[in-house]
């Protein structure tokens, strides 16, 4: 994995996840939505974060693949907003193109480092 531009990546959208909870709450969309998706979203650059200083081989895979499951999740609470209506059609497309993107570079990175003998 190419790590800064996973982090690079995980960050900005970690900051657009922040930029869209603002957004919801002024939207008055459900609190708990809002926090789940602000959880979910933020952990995935967090955990690659937390990756960087890893002790060993497992402990690195341990935490890239903790990032790729808080990006599933942030998928799931992508599409929850978009089918309640709390996001257009237009913000769920963008969201999801980097969400996807990021999901499809942690899975390469998780399935590399599982074919490795950890």
């Amino acid at each position: 994995m190419n790590e800064s531009a996973a982090h690079e990546k995980s960050f900005a959208f970690s900051i657009r996840i922040v930029s869209l909870c603002r957004h919801l709450r002024k939207q008055r969309c459900e609190q708990a939505l809002i926090q789940q998706i602000l959880r979910s979203g933020t952990s995935i650059g967090a955990n690659l974060a937390e990756a960087s200083y890893a002790v060993s081989k497992k402990d690195f895979f341990s935490k890239v693949h903790i990032s790729l499951k808080e990006c599933s999740e942030t998928w799931y609470w992508l599409r929850l907003l978009h089918a309640t209506s709390c996001l257009t059609d237009q913000q769920f497309e963008s969201l999801k193109q980097d969400c996807l993107e990021l999901m499809r570079l942690l899975a390469a990175t998780t399935k590399t480092l599982a074919g490795q003998n950890l």
